[in-house]
């Protein structure tokens, strides 16, 4: 069986007039959304156009919650009580679904946001928590999450639907986890690295880490960031390089 990659993008982040990211172009480079609900980015506004569009283009829709910081942009760690984070989660959750059911479509996935991912990505029992609350809203849910992470181990222990998650445009620690984003090197820019860099992951099975070390993981789908000046630049180079190593670019399942 040949192999297959899904591509996918953090999307629907513009709020208002304020624009953020180019979500049309993406949109006809990947095969997922992950749509913003409104507390860390994006508006109601927002969310209905960018699951119009993605459905225009046959891309699957995920809900992507994350801590309510609009000014922040969900990337500063927050502190909040366990129940009222899990009802942020219901809160968002469940208005990603009523949209798309509005669109004629569904929410297929759901991906954590920014910080909100990155605390999860060290601790088990918090995206546990998390992906509880989500699953309440939808059992059906497909969870993405942090490949080679503690995410990867509360889903495995929950017994949901998952898919696993590594980053073309960013850097890793030797855990599986994203170096921060204050760190020189964090952040990958340039579309010529990231593109082959993507596709001899995914062929290794395996994370590459910035000391050089080789971290066997269940790959399923490839994220760029959305909100970055060369995000489609760089998404194109991804797929360009998957399609001539022979992988097919596919939604997850």
């Amino acid at each position: 069986m040949s192999l297959s990659v899904d591509l996918n993008a953090d999307m629907g982040e513009s709020f208002g007039p304020w624009t953020m990211g180019d979500d049309a172009a993406l949109l006809d480079v990947v095969t997922s959304a992950n749509i913003a609900c409104g507390f860390h980015a994006g508006d109601p506004d927002v969310m209905a156009h960018t699951m119009r569009a993605a459905v225009e283009r046959g891309v699957g829709i995920g809900a992507h919650p994350g801590f309510a910081d609009l000014q922040g942009f969900g990337r500063r760690r927050m502190q909040v009580p366990v129940a009222t984070l899990q009802n942020a989660i219901r809160y968002q959750t469940a208005a990603a679904i009523g949209m798309a059911r509005a669109m004629g479509t569904q929410v297929r996935h759901l991906k954590l946001h920014g910080a909100l991912s990155n605390m999860c990505s060290e601790d088990e029992e918090l995206a546990r928590a998390c992906y509880e609350a989500a699953l309440s809203v939808d059992p059906d849910l497909i969870i993405m999450v942090l490949a080679a992470t503690p995410m990867q181990a509360a889903v495995e222990k929950l017994g949901c639907a998952w898919a696993g998650e590594i980053f073309a445009d960013r850097a890793y620690n030797d855990d599986g986890t994203l170096v921060d984003r204050r760190q020189p090197g964090a952040m990958i820019h340039d579309p010529a690295i990231v593109g082959p860099r993507m596709a001899e992951m995914v062929k290794d099975g395996a994370i590459r880490t910035e000391s050089g070390a080789r971290l066997e993981t269940r790959i399923d789908t490839i994220c760029v960031h959305g909100d970055t000046a060369e995000a489609v630049a760089l998404a194109r180079a991804v797929r360009n390089s998957l399609e001539a190593a022979g992988i097919a670019l596919r939604q997850f399942g």
